[in-house]
């Protein structure tokens, strides 16, 4: 059985050192660096599965570790590290293209368990999913996290294409507000909530040209996106 591969960067040497020993005695292969620059040299040098990475950290902190990382490599599963807790922090996070966060301090058996989700799901992506979508007049590339309408093309973040492409999946139906928050946050609290309710606005901003496509909040229940077929 093949073994996975993560990176996993975290300044407190004794947080870190636990947090190593643990995911190896799960059967994962982990490379243990302290400072951002170690984290990327070592990226680069590995290429691992899936990253675990502190926030802050010196030489060079997570979001922008992750936004270089993310100009290489678009689908990397990414869980941040954080002791920051206001929604500002956590959307900025996933805005730069983190997949997952775990605030400190945390059960390393939570830890575990969203690591093998999104290598899961990153699995599945990788034999099932088709990256070109057409919504409405748009055209929706998931691979390359764009939205192009004619000549104009707009970049999404990773949340944002992540998110698109969960609600392109149930296109003219509801998408469950909690099914939403577990599959792409990890669990429906309030912060991942107000999370998503940010991403939701940006991503109809960005689809604002065609009057045609709209993401619908059914309140208490989900969104909907809407668009011709």
């Amino acid at each position: 059985m093949a073994t996975n591969k993560i990176l996993l960067a975290e300044d407190e040497v004794v947080l870190g050192t636990i947090v190593k020993e643990s995911l190896e005695s799960r059967g994962f292969d982990v490379i243990f660096c302290t400072d951002g620059d170690q984290a990327k040299r070592q990226y680069e040098l590995h290429k691992p599965e899936l990253l675990v990475l502190d926030v802050m950290m010196p030489k060079k902190d997570g979001f922008t570790l992750v936004k270089e990382i993310r100009q290489q490599n678009k689908r990397i599963p990414i869980i941040f590290l954080t002791a920051k807790s206001r929604i500002e922090d956590v959307v900025e996070g996933f805005g730069y293209g983190a997949n997952d966060y775990l605030k400190k301090p945390f059960s390393i058996e939570e830890l575990i368990v969203r690591i093998e989700a999104l290598l899961k799901t990153n699995t599945t992506k990788d034999t099932l999913k088709t990256p070109l979508m057409q919504i409405g007049l748009y055209e929706f590339n998931l691979e390359k996290q764009t939205l192009k309408l004619g000549e104009v093309q707009q970049t999404l973040t990773h949340r944002e294409a992540c998110l698109l492409d969960v609600l392109y999946e149930h296109k003219n139906t509801l998408a469950e507000r909690n099914y939403i928050l577990k599959k792409l946050w990890g669990n429906d609290d309030f912060f991942n909530a107000r999370s998503m309710d940010v991403f939701i606005s940006k991503l109809r901003k960005k689809l604002a040209a065609d009057q045609g496509v709209q993401i619908l909040n059914v309140r208490g229940y989900g969104y909907k996106l809407v668009c011709k077929e």
